[in-house]
């Protein structure tokens, strides 16, 4: 598991925009001061125990609260990157509806492949950089765990 200070270095490092406000007993909320809706935190309750909350909204593809927050807890430095990812992509979304996924992935040889989500059959696509199909998933962490593991992380 990732410390406190070790998830607060990932979170400042890969996403400036969001600012850190201290809460209570020694938690850190960060919130997205861009966001279009009337949520802004993207991090909730970061806690020096190393537990904490990410916003994903009722996506399918964590296990939620009833607030649409996903536990960080045991989450590695690529998950805490990609659910916050998704989280501003929420946030900045300019419509009720929830918007299709397109990330990013690239690797030490500067290949690019992309995660797309296809909402109507809820799968997941990873494209190579010619838009040629590499991998079908059913879920957003398979597409995760399977880049990660070929060696790409989330472009920045």
């Amino acid at each position: 598991m990732l410390t406190f200070e070790q998830k607060k270095i990932i979170i400042e490092q890969n996403f400036p925009t969001l600012v850190a406000n201290k809460v209570s007993m020694g938690r850190v909320n960060y919130q997205f001061q861009e966001s279009t809706s009337d949520k802004i935190n993207a991090i909730y309750h970061l806690h020096p125990n190393g537990n904490g909350f990410v916003y994903v909204g009722k996506s399918s593809n964590y296990i939620v609260n009833d607030k649409g927050f996903v536990n960080i807890r045991e989450f590695s430095e690529t998950e805490i990157i990609t659910a916050i990812q998704y989280s501003l992509t929420l946030l900045s979304a300019t419509d009720s509806v929830t918007p299709a996924l397109k990330e990013n992935w690239q690797n030490k040889n500067n290949i690019i492949l992309s995660i797309i989500e296809d909402q109507e059959n809820e799968l997941f696509f990873v494209y190579t950089d010619t838009d040629v199909l590499d991998a079908v998933f059913n879920t957003y962490p398979e597409a995760c765990d399977y880049l990660s593991q070929e060696g790409f992380v989330p472009c920045k």
